[in-house]
């Protein structure tokens, strides 16, 4: 079989198997945070190479900002608010390097949380289940290693070992302490691709959203260049095509814009 990363251009757009090995994809807004912006919710890009979304009651609200001490690099960090003038209850961080689809998927099930607290008037999005095993079970289901250390943690490793997820399930810090208890990771674990961090009290349904989303057999479009030279060994090419000469962003896209820079708009 021939080698597709020597036969087909950069340009060249393919399917690939798996998500978490497969690169950020397409920098789109509106794919990572699927925000009803036609429904009072906002979008602000206060400077180049940043956005901010926020729910009409602002005790959601989502960033693209630059990595705090890196810059030139950027993340996604989304937080909810139980007062909206107060510190964040908890909160979510993704490298800017994380595929997006793993990005939209978590919001997504953000989403959900926040209608369904807002038709019910319910604490839907501080919902914190001290049952953490659905979140990793679909990992179990799938053949992931498991191992449990002494000291309160428990690991979980793709087959491929080109994948994992550490949880913290007896942390010692308070529960609304900025510390991540779930970090998760793609490729080598020394040096990753991407990480991802959940804090304590992330709504469980959040994280499952986020490991279901690991393991989805549903191939992510990329053109050649977008798949990280790292992991070309490992990801499997489900699909290849060109591209459409003049091919179209979808109507609601929102160009992402390019981190690290203080020029205002």
């Amino acid at each position: 079989m021939p080698n597709l990363f020597e036969t087909l251009g950069p340009d060249a757009t393919v399917c690939v198997l798996p998500r978490y090995l497969a690169g950020s994809g397409p920098p789109d807004l509106r794919t990572a945070w699927p925000f009803p912006f036609d429904e009072d919710w906002t979008l602000h890009q206060p400077e180049e190479g940043t956005a901010v979304a926020s729910s009409p009651c602002l005790r959601l609200r989502a960033g693209y900002v630059t990595a705090p001490g890196s810059p030139g690099r950027a993340q996604w960090i989304t937080a909810a608010h139980k007062d909206p003038f107060g510190p964040a209850t908890w909160q979510i961080t993704f490298d800017s390097s994380t595929p997006v689809e793993l990005v939209h998927d978590a919001h997504a099930a953000l989403l959900d949380l926040y209608r369904e607290g807002r038709d019910s008037f319910s604490n839907a999005l501080f919902r914190y289940s001290l049952t953490q095993y659905g979140a990793y079970a679909p990992l179990l289901a799938r053949g992931w290693s498991h191992v449990v250390d002494t000291g309160g943690t428990q690991f979980f490793t793709a087959p491929d070992d080109a994948c994992g997820l550490e949880h913290s399930y007896a942390p010692s810090s308070p529960p609304e302490s900025p510390d991540p208890v779930w970090k998760a990771w793609g490729g080598h674990w020394e040096n990753p691709h991407w990480t991802a961090q959940f804090t304590r009290l992330t709504p469980t349904d959040v994280v499952t959203a986020f490991t279901t989303s690991l393991l989805s057999a549903e191939p992510v479009e990329r053109t050649m260049k977008d798949i990280p030279h790292r992991s070309r060994y490992a990801v499997k090419i489900a699909a290849a095509t060109t591209p459409a000469p003049n091919r179209l962003p979808a109507p609601v896209a929102t160009p992402l814009p390019r981190p690290a820079t203080n020029r205002t708009r």
